[in-house]
């Protein structure tokens, strides 16, 4: 029996798999997908994310199978565009889902957890006892058949639609704002530099990446009522507002589509509980914000970090298990409650039109106060 089993074998669960095994705990992995695919996202590691690998990992291997990106660029109505570096020789890399989340997985392995792939975790095991009831494994689903697999202790980070948060009602979408990302690569692409693009619209904003081997990434993130029959059609909303905007379209013009679209939403998820007895959250799992800030896949990382401490903990005996998901709680808000509450302010800032406005004013008069902005996000 696995000492933990982890649901998911993306960027959080992969590092939480790594340090635990480290650490000397018998770990299990379980991953719907198989290794490498593709995830829409916006393909860039900013230098928070890069510090927190570092901590663990050679990351010389990535580093060769990516490109720099020094710094953001951002665009708003009128015209008006800030470029930020992250100075003091800090950069990030570009570097595509498919290939990061293959070297993270196999990092994994090599630190002796037990990858399950095309896997997918349907539900949880627990026992009662007193008329308190504790997780103590899962029901996983794979091959045609389905089996049960126990544990004494169960992370979910199988994302922003965690089949386990949901199920056990630890995370719900909020009726607002209801989101949905349309992303795809292309060649061809001109005026790109080292640097991330966010260009924000009113009512909707782009992030455009350029990537190694001539790719670029353009994901739009849109309002999307229910019975939207436009949506039915991502190839062609995606199109349209790249064609429709005037900074974009001259550098969309002659470029080539690389790859299928790829629509994923609602995307906003509210975590209303880390865990319960016997079960922690992390990633996406534990709550997800509209990545125009670009530090999606540090704060989840981050969050591994925190999950598979707490974890140690109460395998050593130091934390009792029915208090370790109040102990994530608490640590996660102590590592990311003001960086919420930035993410959250630019996420209502651009669902408002007059927001935009004021902050393309606001840009144009003072672009230092951007630049500072862009560090922040960054996880400078």
């Amino acid at each position: 029996m696995p000492d933990v089993i982890v649901a998911g074998g993306g960027p959080a669960g992969a590092l939480a798999a790594i340090l635990l095994a480290r650490a000397g705990a018998r770990v299990r992995v379980f991953e719907r997908a198989r290794f490498p695919r593709h995830k829409l996202c916006g393909d860039t590691l900013n230098p928070g994310a890069l510090a927190v690998l570092a901590r663990h990992l050679d990351t010389t291997p990535l580093l060769a199978n990516s490109d720099v990106i020094d710094g953001m660029v951002i665009t708003g109505p009128g015209g008006v565009s800030v470029r930020g570096r992250y100075g003091r020789g800090l950069s990030g890399r570009a570097i595509t889902r498919e290939v990061f989340d293959h070297w993270l997985i196999a990092q994994a392995a090599d630190a002796g957890a037990e990858i399950d792939e095309g896997v997918a975790v349907r539900d949880v095991t627990a026992t009662t006892d007193g008329g308190r009831t504790r997780i103590n494994g899962v029901i996983v689903q794979g091959g045609g058949s389905t089996a049960s697999h126990t544990a004494r202790m169960v992370i979910a980070a199988d994302g922003r639609r965690s089949s386990l948060a949901f199920g056990r009602g630890l995370a719900r979408q909020p009726a607002r704002p209801r989101r949905w990302a349309i992303g795809a690569y292309f060649t061809g692409v001109t005026g790109l530099t080292t640097a991330g693009e966010m260009h924000v619209r009113d009512g909707h904003y782009i992030g455009v990446a350029p990537l190694p081997g001539g790719l670029t990434n353009a994901c739009l993130v849109v309002p999307h009522a229910h019975g939207d029959e436009a949506m039915k059609t991502p190839a062609r909303v995606l199109d349209q507002y790249l064609g429709a905007d005037a900074a974009l379209a001259p550098r969309f013009a002659a470029a080539s589509p690389a790859g299928p679209v790829v629509m994923l939403g609602p995307m906003a998820v509210d975590s209303l509980a880390c865990g319960e007895p016997g079960l922690l959250l992390a990633g996406d799992a534990a709550g997800f914000i509209d990545p125009m800030t670009g530090d999606g896949l540090r704060l989840a990382l981050a969050g591994a970090e925190l999950a598979a401490a707490v974890t140690l903990d109460v395998l050593a005996g130091r934390v009792a298990p029915d208090q370790a998901h109040t102990l994530l709680a608490a640590r996660r808000r102590a590592a990311f409650q003001s960086k919420w509450r930035f993410n959250r302010t630019l996420r209502s800032l651009v669902a408002s039109p007059r927001g935009v406005t004021a902050a393309a004013l606001a840009a144009r008069a003072l672009p230092s106060v951007f630049e500072r902005m862009i560090r922040y996000a960054g996880d400078c």
